[in-house]
C-alpha cells in the first residue's frame, strides 16, 4: 500500500485476495503461467473464480483446508467408555461433555490467545445450526442477520463454552493441540491444520487421535486455502514467477500437504501418497458442498472479520447472547450484506 511492496505474499481466496490485493490493484495477471502450467486444467473452475478478475487469476493456490472438524483424544475418550461412530450430533457432544465434566475432564479444548481460534468454533457452530445454504445467505443477502437461526446458533455456541479448559486463554490455537495429545481435554473444534501438529508429535490416525464433522456440517466443507500472488510492482518479478512455479508443481504440493495437514489444491496429486486422514480429506471434499470462511477471510471483508473478533472476546467474557446478535446484525448492515 505503501508502494513497496514483497515479491509475493500468503493470502486466502475469495473476499480477502479479492477485496483486499486485486481489486485495488495490488496484483499482477497469472494468465500465462497458468498457460505455461497447464493450471486452467488442473484446478477447478470454482477454485479459480475464487481467485480471479474478469476470468483472470491472480493468485496460485496451495493446498486445500477443512476448518469444521472436531478432533478428539481417542485413549482418553476409551479410558471414560466413550465411542465416538462417524458422526456426532450436539445432543450427543453434550451428554459427553456433561459425563466427562463430572469426571473431572475438560470436554472441550480451546487456545484462544487468538480469539480467531474461538471464532473457528463459533463459525463452525453457526454453518451446523444454519446449514450450508442459509449460512451462504448471509453474505449474499437472502438470510437475514437477525434470523432466529443466528440466536440458536449463540446458544448453541454460549453452551459449548461452558465445557473449555480452565486455561484457554493462555494458550495459542497450536498450545491447545499440545493439550489435546496429553489428554488435559477431549474434543477440539479446529481446521485440519491441526492435523500437522498431530502428526509432528507422532500421533498416530484412529489410534491416538480420531476425528468427525462438527456437529450439523457433515455435508459442509468450510474451505480455508493459501496462496501466494504476484505484486504488481515486484522488485523480482521473474524470480517471484519462478517460485510460484514451484509452489503449483504436483511434487511440491504433495510433499506441502502431506506436512501441513491439508490436500493439494490441484486435482491430479497422487492420493495412495497420503495418510488417512487426508484420503478422507480428499473423499469429504469430493462429496461435500463448500462454502467459505469469515475467520480465514473468504466470506467477508476484512472489516466485518474484525468486528466479529471483538465481539467474540466480548461474548467470551460477557456471554451476552442479546448484545451478541445485536453486534453482528449492526456490523453486517454497516459492511453492505445481509438483511
Amino acid at each position: 500500500m505503501g508502494g513497496n511492496p514483497p515479491d509475493t505474499w500468503q493470502t486466502h481466496h475469495g473476499a480477502e485476495v479479492q477485496t483486499q490485493y486485486i481489486g485495488p490493484g495490488f496484483t499482477e495477471s497469472l494468465h500465462d503461467l497458468y498457460v505455461e502450467e497447464g493450471w486452467y486444467e488442473l484446478f477447478t473452475p470454482e477454485l479459480l473464480q475464487t481467485v480471479s478478475h474478469d476470468g483472470v487469476p491472480h493468485m496460485v493456490l496451495i493446498n486445500l483446508h477443512r476448518s469444521n472438524i472436531l478432533w478428539y483424544n481417542k485413549p482418553l475418550l476409551i479410558e471414560h467408555a466413550v465411542r465416538v461412530g462417524e458422526t456426532l450430533s450436539y445432543d450427543e457432544l453434550f451428554e459427553i461433555a456433561d459425563h466427562l465434566q463430572n469426571s473431572g475432564v475438560a470436554a472441550l479444548c480451546m487456545g484462544d490467545a487468538g480469539i480467531w481460534a474461538n471464532g473457528i468454533m463459533f463459525e463452525n457452530t453457526l454453518v451446523g445450526v444454519m446449514g450450508p445454504e442459509r449460512y451462504l445467505g448471509l453474505w449474499e443477502g437472502t438470510t437475514a442477520f437477525t434470523d432466529a437461526d443466528i440466536r440458536q446458533a449463540i446458544t448453541t455456541y454460549s453452551r459449548l463454552l461452558d465445557y473449555l479448559n480452565a486455561d484457554h486463554a493462555a494458550l495459542s490455537w497450536d498450545q491447545a493441540v499440545d493439550k489435546l495429545l496429553d489428554g488435559g481435554c477431549a474434543f477440539y473444534s479446529m481446521g485440519d491444520w491441526a492435523y500437522g501438529e498431530l502428526t509432528q508429535a507422532g500421533m498416530i490416525d484412529h489410534e491416538d487421535f480420531g476425528w468427525v464433522p462438527h456437529p450439523g456440517t457433515e455435508n459442509t466443507n468450510i474451505l480455508v486455502t493459501d496462496g501466494f500472488t504476484l505484486a504488481k510492482g515486484a522488485p523480482n518479478p521473474e524470480a517471484a514467477r519462478n517460485m510460484l512455479r514451484v509452489m503449483g508443481q504436483r511434487a511440491v504440493q504433495q510433499e506441502f500437504n502431506l506436512l501441513k495437514g491439508s490436500i493439494c489444491a490441484r486435482s491430479d496429486c497422487d492420493r495412495s501418497a497420503f495418510s488417512p486422514y487426508l484420503q478422507w480429506a480428499m473423499d469429504s471434499y469430493n462429496t461435500t458442498v463448500s462454502i467459505p470462511t469469515v475467520v480465514h477471510g473468504s466470506a467477508a471483508p476484512a472489516d466485518f472479520r474484525q468486528a466479529l473478533n471483538d465481539a467474540l472476546t466480548d461474548f467470551v467474557v460477557r456471554r451476552d447472547e442479546e448484545a451478541f446478535a445485536a453486534t453482528l446484525a449492526r456490523e453486517a448492515k454497516a459492511s453492505g450484506f445481509g438483511q
